[in-house]
């Protein structure tokens, strides 16, 4: 009895002036952390990850997610909510690994993992678990929409070096095209003519056409810094 009693009194006990549990407290830190991992890992493994093959990238969202979850929700307590929040904006907001510059897109993601960990992390008791729910899932959808080009048709683009210069003059571009789709089997919408070596007769080519119109040999969409050579 006395065992069952210390149990059930166990959210008051306290070792060196803090408490050995706290249930309320450690129930909304287990469900929002649910939630957010949740929210995190489609973000990163079903919205990004299939438009980039980028398995370093998911890796660096889910766990700096995670990181910045935990380091928000635990220190909320201190009374450093909003300014905690603004200035983690700031600091992640001008971040640049010193191997290469992270892409605009993947920046952006970054923004989106660390809004998302923020707001479930540090909302106050009076945000209700529906108003966290919306949230979380109205950000997913409006990334969904973007992602799928709802509104703004895509277009990816390669860098073709092209042999057949006779073909870039204004007059010609019809026929360029029709020959570019012919060789590369891409629904090409648009070219810009870039550098052209008339030593070499090669002139390099800057290729537009639907992001679904290219597969690799496995059926899978390539990355979009791939390059299409197309030098004999």
């Amino acid at each position: 009895m006395n065992t069952l009693n210390l149990i059930m009194q166990t959210d008051s006990l306290q070792l060196f002036g803090i408490d050995l549990l706290n249930a309320d407290d450690f129930f909304t830190l287990l469900i929002r952390f649910i939630l957010n991992i949740s929210v995190l890992w489609i973000t990163a493994r079903y919205l990004y990850y299939p438009r980039t093959y980028r398995k370093d990238y998911v890796f660096t969202f889910l766990l700096l997610g995670v990181v910045v979850f935990f380091m928000c929700f635990l220190l909320a307590n201190v009374k450093l909510q909003l300014g905690f929040a603004l200035g983690l904006f700031a600091v992640f907001g001008i971040i640049r690994y010193r191997t290469n510059p992270i892409p605009i897109k993947e920046m952006t993601y970054l923004f989106l993992i660390i809004a998302i960990s923020l707001i479930n992390a540090i909302s106050s008791k009076k945000v209700s678990y529906a108003e966290l729910l919306f949230s979380n899932f109205a950000l997913l959808g409006v990334t969904l929409i973007l992602e799928k080009g709802l509104f703004i048709k895509h277009l990816s683009q390669r860098i073709v070096v092209y042999e057949k210069i006779d073909l870039i003059k204004p007059e010609r571009r019809a026929e360029l095209i029709a020959d570019l789709k012919l060789r590369t089997g891409l629904d090409i919408r648009n070219v810009e003519i870039g550098k052209v070596d008339f030593l070499r007769d090669i002139a390099w080519l800057t290729v537009h056409f639907p992001s679904e119109s290219i597969k690799d040999d496995d059926g899978l969409a390539l990355n979009e810094n791939q390059i299409v050579d197309d030098d004999d």
